[in-house]
């Protein structure tokens, strides 16, 4: 795998910003001819720097008014346990991050649904029944202040 130079960090910057400009769009942002700018895009992508495009929804407008942080517990701490958990998590349409964690928790869960109603038929028919849960706390997001966009570059 290769090292990142500062032109790499360029392109994967606007990208991050703009996915579906146009290589030559990108290569005049950055000030390069297009052709060696297709071909480093191509290499990152190869090398899996860029794992792929997609458009950032607006989730309260496609009817996903509430966000929530679930803490998990789980029973036992094996591994054969915790795969099955990640298992049946990765599922869960509603679930649209989880992390294994360290502290006074395993598991974190971002989830989304269409109401408090929708939220609470879902973590106590769905959540609760995931295999080896313990322990659950939801945490609710009353607001947005900085939602994921990108990541830093240097």
């Amino acid at each position: 795998m290769k090292e990142l130079d500062n032109i790499d960090f360029k392109i994967l910057t606007a990208l991050q910003r703009d996915g579906r400009a146009t290589n030559q769009m990108l290569a005049d942002g950055i000030g390069m001819s297009a052709s060696p700018c297709w071909r480093r895009v191509r290499q990152l992508e190869e090398e899996k720097y860029i794992q792929g495009y997609r458009a950032v929804l607006d989730r309260r407008k496609i009817g996903l008014g509430v966000m929530v942080f679930i803490r998990i517990n789980i029973d036992c701490h094996g591994k054969a346990e915790a795969k099955k958990f990640e298992q049946k998590v990765m599922q869960l349409e509603n679930v649209i991050a989880c992390y294994s964690i360290s502290g006074n928790a395993d598991f974190l869960l971002q989830v989304v649904a269409k109401d408090l109603d929708s939220f609470a038929e879902f973590a106590m028919t769905v959540v609760r029944q995931l295999p080896g849960i313990k322990e659950m706390q939801s945490m609710f997001v009353l607001k947005e202040i900085k939602p994921f966009i990108s990541f830093p570059l240097q």
